[in-house]
């Protein structure tokens, strides 16, 4: 590190120490100070933990690069600085009355408590009405809440799935999704202007109200409306669950969901019941992680279960797992479970008589290709957005009052099948596939040979991804000179097979190869907005998406792998020979 970038690192650390900080803070930095190994000094104050088009999201600990109080404290004055001023513009659709009001939502991470009656604070201060809930709830709830009470705003201290070492804070907009453009660069602007000297940390209790039971139950009613066939349920209410809510927000809402939609066989991970930030029970809380779902998996062999299900740490994603045909347990992955929700959605809405020419589904650009073939061959719309659930609730706002939302998803292991929560809804989408596993087993099927009947209906492919990970300041540099390198060096070919199409995503423009020649044309996306996504598409129907994550410090590669699959006996035959291509595929890549 240069000279001088060292000295501004330390200025920084001396400003927390001469500030208005508390002492277990000033420690911390002091002890940063005086170690030999400046590393973590470094990252802690290399920069100010940015404020992005989301919100926060880091590493809890001391220092202007961590999630902290203080942190969070003046993210929250300049979002209600920006909130002000919208007001006073005129900018608000839902505000009755002359106060802005907001949501505070938190889940089960450490901190989580603290960091949410401080955003309480911060707002109540500069007179803003905030509806704080007691304990920790599910990030849909939080989105369903902003829309319930007509707020015109809302924050959630959650870092989802991520270590336990993370916490986070995601900013809502009055539709209750998280903002977009302009709103988000406004706050970022507003944010960016100020420093604990600004804020206003005095609340004013009478402006802070707390919500719990009421919402719940209201929230429970419209997780209820997405149920699509209530006699299957009927018919199978015996169906055997078992539910984990990986020791988070999860844990009373969902048993209550099932119940309410019918389902009396519902069992329960007593140990990740448990609320715990530290994620005692497993490596990470991520239920995309198969070691995430071994306990459950464990309690489903004891009790005979048919499916098992679990919510992250925040309740907005699920992970699903059930029998194979030989009796083993098999984890549906995000694409899978995306592929089957919207097949079931549009088939069983047609058999019902409950599907319109308005209705549309969505899913993001790196979900799988399988429901666009799904979704044309049954005449339903279906619209590409760009990664993350606050893009198909810009479409849903896009088409209000014009289209009827009725589904959409992502294969990162969540789906959102209303649109009364403008977010990924881990309660609703674990009801639907409930449903769907209900639905199954009344016609004579296990929720896996449902799956594989959709693979011989229209045709089969496996989806992997892999994550590049590359922390602290030089991970973040070397992200994006892969990035550029990719761009100045555009691939023909990808393991050995010819790229016939590239999407940019970042330019927006896209590159075929038709009749020996590359012809561009614009890639239209709502907003006009951009997105630093590279897709590349192959004559052999591969199709290969980059994209840095926002959130973590890490580069993801989606693959979708097409093979041969004549009868549901050959699935694990495709898969493996799908898998095969992988190790060429990432040699493509130079990953």
């Amino acid at each position: 590190m240069e000279k001088d970038e060292m000295k501004e690192i330390m200025s920084r650390a001396q400003e927390w120490l001469d500030g208005d900080y508390d002492a277990e803070t000033k420690a911390a930095v002091r002890k940063m100070m005086d170690a030999e190994d400046k590393s973590e000094l470094i990252d802690s104050f290399y920069r100010t933990l940015e404020f992005g088009t989301g919100g926060l999201r880091g590493i809890m600990g001391a220092g202007c690069n961590r999630m902290n109080r203080y942190i969070v404290a003046q993210a929250t004055q300049g979002y209600a600085n920006y909130l002000l001023k919208v007001q006073r513009e005129g900018g608000f659709k839902t505000l009755k009355g002359d106060r802005v009001s907001v949501v505070v939502g938190h889940d089960c991470r450490n901190n989580g408590r603290l960091f949410a009656e401080t955003v309480a604070n911060v707002f109540s201060a500069n007179g803003i009405q905030v509806y704080l809930f007691e304990s920790l709830r599910p990030t849909p709830e939080v989105s369903f809440a902003i829309r319930h009470l007509s707020c015109q705003g809302g924050v959630n201290v959650t870092a989802s799935h991520n270590p336990k070492e993370y916490n986070g804070y995601k900013a809502y907009w009055e539709d209750g999704s998280q903002v977009l453009q302009p709103h988000d660069q406004g706050i970022i602007d507003e944010v960016n202007k100020v420093t604990m000297k600004d804020v206003k940390m005095t609340p004013n209790k009478d402006l802070i109200r707390i919500i719990g039971g009421e919402m719940d139950y209201d929230y429970m009613m419209a997780v209820k409306s997405v149920m699509i066939d209530q006699q299957s349920i009927l018919n199978q209410k015996d169906l055997n669950i078992v539910y984990t809510p990986l020791h988070g927000a999860g844990r009373q809402i969902i048993p209550m969901c099932l119940r309410s939609w019918g389902f009396e066989n519902i069992h329960v991970v007593p140990e990740q019941m448990v609320i715990d930030g530290n994620f005692p029970t497993v490596v990470s809380p991520n239920p995309e992680n198969s070691e995430a779902m071994t306990m459950g998996m464990q309690l489903g062999t004891k009790l005979g279960a048919d499916l098992v299900i679990a919510s992250d740490p925040d309740a907005d994603r699920i992970a699903i797992v059930c029998r194979n045909d030989k009796g083993e347990w098999v984890i549906i992955n995000g694409n899978q479970t995306c592929m089957m929700y919207c097949y079931y959605i549009i088939n069983n809405m047609k058999k019902l008589g409950k599907m319109r020419p308005d209705m549309y589904l969505v899913k993001t650009i790196v979900t799988s290709e399988m429901i666009r073939k799904i979704a044309d061959r049954q005449g339903v719309t279906l619209t590409d957005e760009y990664t993350g659930f606050k893009w198909i609730a810009n479409r849903i706002r896009l088409w209000e009052g014009k289209r009827q939302y009725i589904g959409g998803g992502e294969e990162s292991f969540g789906f959102m099948a209303y649109d009364a929560v403008r977010d990924k809804c881990s309660p609703s989408a674990i009801c639907l596939i409930c449903e769907i596993a209900a639905y199954a087993k009344d016609h004579g099927m296990s929720l896996y040979e449902y799956l594989m009947n959709i693979y011989m209906e229209y045709g089969f492919q496996r989806e992997s991804t892999v994550n590049v990970v590359r922390p602290g300041k030089s991970g973040a540099e070397e992200i994006q000179q892969m990035m550029s390198n990719y761009r100045a060096n555009p691939m023909a070919e990808i393991a050995g097979d010819k790229v016939v199409k590239v999407k940019d995503y970042k330019s927006l423009i896209q590159r075929e190869l038709k009749e020996g020649k590359w012809v561009e044309t614009p890639i239209e996306m709502a907003l006009g907005a951009t997105s630093n996504v590279l897709q590349y598409f192959t004559e052999g129907g591969l199709k290969v998406s980059v994209r840095p994550s926002g959130t973590e410090p890490k580069i993801k590669f989606y693959f979708e792998i097409p093979a041969t699959m004549k009868s549901p006996a050959d699935y694990e035959a495709a898969t493996a020979a799908a898998e095969s291509r992988v190790p060429a595929i990432k040699a493509s890549l130079g990953i």
